[in-house]
């Protein structure tokens, strides 16, 4: 499952107010964020659509998404799959506990550069 997306926008508040409007119809809301340097829309099943603005400092990459798996083990093994199949590292496995208190994640460069990450956000043991 999708745990969240984030897109680099070129004007923060104007896109803020784009998604806020269109997707009302649908039921989706705001639902946390930091003003000036991003906002995350509930797009449900406990999915998030993150918009952000780095300013003069560009992002990381344009794009990042990050699939929700069940076990730290889990993320263990679409790192190590991943680089096999020529990612490049961008994060170990590890606890990120900068984010929140549990959570566990890993995070590759795909082909195209993208950043996507594996993580989990409960307490495990």
């Amino acid at each position: 499952m999708i745990d969240h997306i984030t897109i680099e926008v070129s004007d923060l508040q104007k896109s803020k107010s784009f998604y806020e409007s269109a997707f009302e119809p649908l039921g989706y809301g705001l639902s946390f964020g930091k003003e000036g340097v991003f906002w995350a829309f509930d797009v449900g099943g406990g999915s998030l659509f993150e918009i952000q603005h780095t300013g003069s400092k560009p992002p990381l990459t344009r794009l990042h998404v990050a699939f929700h798996v069940d076990s730290k083990a889990e993320v263990d093994a679409f790192y190590h799959a991943a680089l096999e199949a020529g990612a490049k590292d961008n994060g170990a496995p590890g606890p990120r506990p900068e984010y929140t208190e549990n959570y566990y994640a890993c995070f590759v460069l795909d082909p195209d550069g993208y950043n996507i990450e594996a993580m989990i956000n409960k307490p495990v043991t």
